[in-house]
C-alpha cells in the first residue's frame, strides 16, 4: 500500500540534515482528504524480469466488505463513520495476461433489480451452528471438517485451501513468527469494525448482489465474493464507497433518477428495440400454428369426417402460444367463434386418405400446450365430444379408417356374373373384421384376397382362409391403398393352392374390355384387347376398331373413354398416354366413342344447369385451358339454350354439391385449377365483382309490438304486415312470445367491397329507397347484426373495421337496429337486453339495452353487480335470469362460489360463456327486485302458453307415429305387431360447473 510505513535502520540509516549524522527514521504517507469513492487495483498483471515475459498473479488477495481508513488519515478528529467504506462493486477477470473476459459483481444499492435466488440443493452451506442445532446430523467427521474449514478461512493469509477442499498447503511468503509492524498495519487497513461492520457470513443492510456478465444478469450471494480471492478467475479491481454516502429516498427503486434526458431517450429507444427482438424471439420459439376444424362445418360420410362447404369455412388457422394452458386455448376459440352453443371439446385429429379422423380428447385445462405435447401444425377438431350432424363419431387409433381398393366382378341385369372387373374405393374401420366386407358391399359371400402392393399385376395376391375372416383389417396388415379382391368360391377360374398361398387368375389379367358406343352396327358389342401397363392408348383404340370391324374412318374421329361402376362415361383418354400414365387398371372397361380426345392444352368438362344434378343429365364440352371463366360461361349458356347474363359458374365438389363460385371471371380455367373431368354448374344469379359482396339489408325493430315469426328466406313470397314490417315465424306449432319476436323489414341488397368498413356499409344502406321512411341522423346511430336462423345473431362492432375481417361469407345477411345515441363498444363489452319484472304481475317492462364490461371475467358476480348498478339497486336485493326463447324457459344466474380443485389447489371461476348459459350479445336478462317481490318464479303467462303448445305438438307427433306403425303392421297377416324399434345408443356427457 502507498500508506505503508518504511523503516530506515541497520545498513539503511537516514542522514539527518539537522544533526548531520545517520539516524534511525521512519517514512510514511498520510491521506489528507478522503474521496467519496475509493478504487483499489489489485495489480494482477505483472512482468517477470527473469523470464522476460508477462504473467498474471493468481495468488490469494483477500479483501473485506467494509474497511476503516482512520489510522492512515492526517486528520483523526472526525467522526469514526467518516472513515468507513463499504464494498459495492468488484471487477473480475477470467483468463490469462494475454486474453480473457471481464464481468462484474455489483451491489444493488437502490433496489433496482429483482433479486430472487434459488437455493442450491446439491451443495448446501454447512455451518457449525447449523450442525449443532440439527439433531439429525451426528456425523463426527462432518463436524470436524466444518471446524477445520472455519479455521482455514480465518487464517487465509497463512494457509491455501484447494478449490475442491481436499488439500491444504502453507503459503510461501507466510511465516509463523511474529509479524512485523508494517504487516500489522496492513491488516489493520482491511480490519472490519466488529460492532457494525459484518463479514461475509453476516448480513448487510442491502445484501442483494448481481453478477453482470454481458447480456446475462443473475443474482448471487454475498459470500460468493470469497470465491474470487484467487485463481484464474479472480478479483481485479475493487470499488468502495463511504458508508454515510446515502442516496435520497426518491432514488430507491427508480432507475431514471437524475439521468440526463438524452441518455433516457437513448435508453428508451434501446429498450424498445430489445423488447421487439425479445418479442420476435419469443414468437419464434413459443408460438405455433394450429388448424382448427369446426364440427358444425363437417359431416360424417363414408367412415370419416368431410367438410360440408369450402376449406376456408371449415378450417381456421390459429397462431397460439404453447406456454398457455388448454383452458386459455378453449377460451380463445370461444371468443373467436362467438356463436358456439353447448359444450366445447377439443380433440386431436389427423387428415387421412379417407378423410378427417378424431383421436384422443384433450383434457386438463390447467396444463400448458407444451405439457400436452401438441406439435406445430396439429389438427384440432372442435365439437361437442359426442356427435356431428346427429351421428355418433368413432374416435381413437383403434378405429382409424382405411381407404381400400375393392375389386369384384360386375353383375349383369339378370343377376349373373360377367367378365368385367370393377374397382372402387371403400372405407373400413381398421378394427373391423375382414368378414364385414360382405355385408358392407351387400355380397352374399365368397373368397377374399388381399394385396398390400400398389401394382395389381404382380403375383402377390393372398387369400384369407375362412377362420381368418374374423381377424381385423389391421391384424391382416392392410393399410391405406391396399386392394381387396372378392371372388365366388365356385367360379370357373378356381383358386389354386400353392404353398399355403392361393394364387388367382387375377394375377394373369392382361386385357382391357372395349365397348362399341359409336352408334354403328358391328358383329360384337364389346371385345377384349390384350395389353400391358406400358401399352399406348392409340394402339388399343386402333386394335378395338379392327376387331369390332368398324369403318377405318373412325381412326381419325374416335376416342376411348373409361366407364365407371355406375356406367358413366368419364373423360376421354389422350392417345399418346400409356395405360399407366392414364391411370387405367387391367380388366377395366372402356367405351369407343365418336369425337376426338382433347389435346394436352384442352379440357374436357361436364356441366349442368342448377345445383340438383340427376345422373346422366350432364352435358359435355371441350374447351381450351386458357379460356376465361366469362367465355366458358357464354359457351355453356349457348349450348344449353339459356338466355341472359344473370348466371354464374360453380364447381361441383366431391359431395356432388355446388361448391364455391368462380368469382374471377377474367381468370383462366388453368389458373383456377380446373381439370379435365370436372363438373361445372350453371347457377342463376349474377355474382358481384371480385372482392365485392352482395349483402341483403334488413331493418330490425326490437321493441315493436308483438307479432309472429315468418320466414324471410324467400323474399318474393313474403307479404308485408301492417306498417310495412316483415315478420318471420318459427316452425309450426312453436309460436313466439314477447321475448322471441323479432320484426324484420327487408330494405334491399347492396354491393359493397370487402375492403369497405362497417361504417361505409351503414352509409350505403341508408341510400336504399326503402330506408327513406326511417329518420336516422347518421350511420353512427345504427347497430349492425348478422342474421342467422331468422333472428339477429352476431353483433358487428368497431365501425372502422373492414368487412373481410368479420369473415362474413357470401351468404351473410345483415340487419340494422336504430339507436337513440351513438355508441362505441369495446372488444370486452357485452350488449344485453335487460327487462325488469313488474311486481305482482307475471310480466316484464320494455327491454333496455345494458352494456357490461367483461374485462374482469365473465363471472356471475360481475354481471350481477353491473345489473344492480344499472337499476340503482343493492346487489343482494336482485335476482337475474337468462331467457331461452326456443324453450320458453328462464335460467337463474346465481352468485357461484369459486371452486377449488383438490389436485391443483387453484381457484377456478365459472364462465358465463360456457354451459349452461352460453351468454352472448343480444341475450335477454330478466331482473327481479327482491324488495318488491320475493319469489323464484321468472316465467310469464306467455311462457306457459308456449310450453303447452310445444307439449301438444310433441303429443301430436307421437300419435301420428303410432298410427303409422299400426297401419304398417297390417301387412303382417297373422303375425304379432312388431315391437317399437329401438334407436341407436348414444353416450351421455355431463359437465358439472360447480357444486353448491
Amino acid at each position: 500500500m502507498y500508506v505503508e510505513e518504511e523503516v530506515f535502520d541497520s545498513d539503511n540509516l537516514y542522514h539527518c540534515g539537522t544533526c548531520d549524522r545517520l539516524v534511525k527514521a521512519a517514512k510514511s504517507a498520510k491521506l489528507r482528504k478522503l474521496p467519496p469513492f475509493l478504487t483499489v487495483s489489485l495489480l494482477r498483471f505483472n512482468f517477470d524480469f527473469v523470464k522476460c515475459e508477462r504473467y498474471k498473479e493468481t495468488s490469494c488477495y483477500t479483501f473485506p466488505l467494509r474497511i476503516n481508513l482512520k489510522p492512515f488519515c492526517e486528520q483523526s478528529e472526525l467522526d469514526d463513520l467518516e472513515y468507513i467504506y463499504d464494498l459495492f462493486s468488484v471487477i473480475i477477470h477470467k483468463g490469462g495476461c494475454y486474453g480473457g473476459h471481464y464481468h462484474v459483481y455489483i451491489k444493488d444499492v437502490d433496489h433496482l433489480g429483482n433479486w430472487q435466488f434459488q437455493e442450491e440443493k446439491s451443495k448446501p452451506d454447512v455451518n457449525l451452528k447449523d450442525l449443532q442445532n440439527e439433531e439429525e446430523i451426528d456425523d463426527p467427521l462432518m463436524i470436524l471438517k466444518t471446524i477445520l474449514l472455519q479455521f482455514l478461512q480465518l487464517h487465509s493469509q497463512t494457509f491455501l485451501l484447494s478449490s475442491d477442499e481436499s488439500t491444504v498447503r502453507l503459503l510461501k511468503n507466510s511465516s509463523l513468527q511474529a509479524e512485523p509492524d508494517f504487516q500489522r498495519n496492513d491488516q489493520q487497513i482491511f480490519k472490519t469494525l466488529p460492532s457494525e461492520s459484518p463479514g461475509f457470513n453476516g448480513r448487510t443492510s442491502c445484501p442483494h448482489w448481481f453478477d453482470i456478465n454481458d447480456s446475462k444478469v443473475q443474482p448471487i450471494k454475498e459470500k460468493d465474493i470469497q470465491q474470487q480471492f484467487q485463481g484464474k478467475e479472480s478479483a481485479y479491481m475493487l470499488f468502495y464507497r463511504k458508508s454515510q454516502l446515502q442516496r435520497p429516498p426518491e432514488a430507491r427503486g427508480n432507475p431514471r433518477y437524475r439521468v440526463p434526458h438524452h441518455l433516457l431517450s437513448e435508453m428508451d429507444a434501446t429498450n424498445i428495440e430489445l423488447q421487439t427482438k425479445r418479442a420476435e424471439c419469443d414468437s419464434t420459439e413459443n408460438n405455433f400454428e394450429l388448424h382448427l376444424h369446426l364440427g358444425p362445418h363437417y359431416h360424417f360420410f363414408n367412415g370419416a369426417l368431410h367438410p360440408v362447404g369450402s376449406q376456408t369455412e371449415s378450417v381456421w388457422d390459429l397462431t397460439f402460444d404453447k406456454r398457455k394452458t388448454l383452458g386459455d386455448l378453449r377460451q380463445s376459440i370461444f371468443q373467436l367463434l362467438e356463436f358456439w352453443e353447448g359444450d366445447m371439446v377439443l380433440s386431436v385429429a389427423k387428415l387421412l386418405p379417407a378423410g378427417l379422423h378424431v383421436y384422443q380428447t384433450l383434457d386438463g385445462d390447467s396444463l400448458t400446450l407444451s405439457e400436452i405435447e401438441l406439435a406445430d401444425g396439429e389438427d384440432i377438431f372442435v365439437w361437442n365430444g359426442v356427435e356431428v350432424g346427429g351421428i355418433q363419431i368413432p374416435t381413437g387409433s383403434d378405429c382409424e379408417p382405411l381407404l381400400l381398393n375393392v375389386l369384384h366382378l360386375a353383375t349383369s341385369s339378370e343377376g349373373e356374373k360377367c367378365q368385367q372387373l370393377i374397382e372402387f374405393p371403400h372405407v373400413f374401420p381398421s378394427n373391423a373384421e375382414v368378414g364385414t366386407v360382405f355385408t358392407s358391399l351387400a355380397i352374399p359371400g365368397g373368397v377374399v384376397l388381399i394385396n398390400n402392393t400398389e401394382s395389381i399385376g404382380e403375383k402377390n395376391w393372398t387369400t384369407i382362409p375362412k377362420v381368418d375372416l374374423k381377424k381385423t383389417f389391421r391384424e391382416q396388415g392392410l393399410r391405406n391403398g391396399s386392394s381387396i379382391l372378392i371372388r365366388d368360391s365356385n367360379h370357373d377360374n378356381s383358386l389354386l393352392t400353392k404353398q399355403e398361398k392361393w394364387i388367382t387368375s387375377m394375377n394373369e389379367i392382361d386385357w382391357l374390355q372395349v365397348k362399341n358406343l359409336c352408334e354403328l352396327e358391328s358383329e360384337e358389342e364389346q371385345v377384349r384387347i390384350s395389353a400391358t401397363v406400358n401399352t399406348v392408348v392409340f394402339d388399343i383404340r386402333i386394335k378395338a376398331i379392327q376387331e369390332l370391324k368398324l369403318m377405318k374412318e373412325l381412326a381419325e374421329n374416335s376416342c376411348l373413354r373409361p366407364i365407371d361402376r355406375n356406367g358413366k362415361l368419364l373423360c376421354p383418354v389422350p392417345d399418346n398416354y400409356t395405360l399407366k400414365e392414364a391411370g387405367l387398371k387391367m380388366g377395366s372397361s372402356l367405351g369407343l366413342c365418336p369425337g376426338r380426345a382433347p389435346t394436352s392444352s384442352q379440357l374436357f368438362l361436364f356441366f349442368a344447369v342448377g345445383s340438383d344434378v340427376q345422373p346422366g343429365t350432364e352435358m359435355e364440352i371441350i374447351v381450351e385451358e386458357t379460356l376465361s371463366v366469362r367465355d366458358c360461361l357464354k359457351i355453356m349458356l349457348e349450348k344449353s339454350g339459356l338466355l341472359g347474363d344473370a348466371w354464374h359458374l360453380r364447381k361441383m365438389d366431391w359431395c356432388y354439391e355446388a361448391g364455391e363460385p368462380l368469382c374471377d371471371e377474367d381468370a383462366t380455367l388453368k389458373e383456377l385449377t380446373i381439370c379435365s373431368g370436372d363438373t361445372l354448374l350453371l347457377i342463376e344469379g349474377k355474382l358481384p365483382p371480385l372482392g365485392f359482396l352482395t349483402v341483403p339489408i334488413w331493418w330490425y325493430q326490437p321493441q315493436h309490438p308483438s307479432g309472429h315469426w315468418k320466414s324471410h328466406q324467400d323474399r318474393r313470397n313474403c307479404t308485408p304486415s301492417q306498417g310495412g314490417i316483415w315478420r318471420a315465424i318459427s316452425a309450426q306449432g312453436a309460436p313466439g312470445d314477447a321475448h322471441a319476436e323479432v320484426s324484420l323489414h327487408y330494405l334491399g341488397d347492396i354491393d359493397i367491397s370487402e375492403d369497405a368498413t362497417l361504417m361505409e356499409l351503414k352509409s350505403q344502406a341508408m341510400t336504399l329507397p326503402s330506408f327513406s321512411e326511417f329518420v336516422i341522423p347518421s350511420p353512427a346511430f345504427l347497430r349492425a347484426w348478422t342474421v342467422e336462423s331468422k333472428r339477429p345473431s352476431r353483433l358487428l362492432r368497431a365501425d372502422q373495421q373492414q368487412l373481410k375481417e368479420y369473415k362474413l361469407g357470401r351468404r351473410t345477411e345483415i340487419c340494422l337496429e336504430p339507436l337513440q345515441k351513438e355508441e362505441n363498444l369495446g372488444p370486452q363489452d357485452v350488449l344485453l337486453r335487460t327487462q325488469m319484472r313488474l311486481p305482482g304481475e307475471r310480466a316484464y317492462a320494455l327491454p333496455m339495452d345494458m352494456v357490461w364490461d367483461a374485462v374482469r371475467g365473465w363471472t356471475a358476480g360481475s354481471l350481477r353487480q353491473r345489473v344492480a348498478d344499472f337499476y340503482s339497486l343493492p346487489v343482494e336485493k336482485i335476482e337475474i335470469a337468462k331467457y331461452f326463447p326456443e324453450k320458453f324457459e328462464w335460467l337463474p344466474i346465481s352468485s357461484w362460489n369459486q371452486q377449488i380443485t383438490k389436485r391443483k389447489k387453484k381457484k377456478k371461476q365459472d364462465n358465463l360463456q360456457g354451459a349452461p348459459y352460453h351468454l352472448k350479445d343480444g341475450d335477454t336478462i330478466g331482473v327481479k327486485n327482491l324488495l318488491a317481490e320475493d319469489d323464484d318464479d321468472f316465467s310469464t303467462v306467455t311462457d306457459d302458453i308456449g310450453k303447452e303448445k310445444q307439449k301438444q305438438l310433441a303429443l301430436g307427433k307421437r300419435k301420428s307415429q303410432e298410427a303409422l306403425r299400426v297401419q304398417s303392421s297390417h301387412v303382417f297377416s297373422g303375425a304379432e305387431t312388431p315391437a317399437r324399434p329401438r334407436g341407436p345408443e348414444a353416450s351421455l356427457s355431463i359437465h358439472v360447473g360447480s357444486f353448491r
